[in-house]
């Protein structure tokens, strides 16, 4: 069994600072029906794509390095197992790279042997590669 976590990376030319103030505006580039605060250590939020849902509590989050997010709870309709996010956890790590701030996402346990992997590795292509970049590079996200 590979075992291989899902990991994306953008860089773009703005500041550690920028990059972690964006990634904290879950509503502004991943999902429109946010509940909850995303903003401290231990804020739990929940986004919301019709019935799909997925809790998040921050685990961790060192200003302008890196941010955490641990599954509580989740509801994903289209899976045998509806539940396959619970445990998991989705960690941004921040980091200076040349003149530009690279942010690299790793979804820690959606490996290529659950279910969700191949659906869930385009829609987080989508949201981490296109959004969240529009987000920092042209200051606008496109959240579903």
């Amino acid at each position: 069994m590979n075992q291989q976590n899902f990991q994306c990376s953008i860089a773009a030319d703005v500041t550690p600072a920028e990059a972690f103030e964006s990634i904290n505006q879950v509503n502004q580039w991943w999902a429109k029906n946010f509940e909850g605060s995303s903003q401290k250590r231990n804020d739990v939020f929940t986004v919301r794509f019709g019935d799909t849902f997925v809790t998040f509590k921050i685990s961790e989050m060192v200003a302008d390095e890196k941010v955490v997010w641990d599954v509580t709870d989740c509801y994903l309709p289209w899976l045998n197992d509806k539940t396959e996010w619970n445990g998991t956890s989705v960690v941004f790590e921040i980091s200076p790279v040349g003149d530009e701030t690279q942010v690299a996402m790793t979804h820690v346990g959606l490996v290529p042997e659950v279910e969700c992997f191949t659906a869930c590795e385009a829609g987080w292509n989508r949201h981490i590669k296109g959004s969240l970049f529009n987000l920092l590079t042209k200051h606008e996200g496109a959240p579903q």
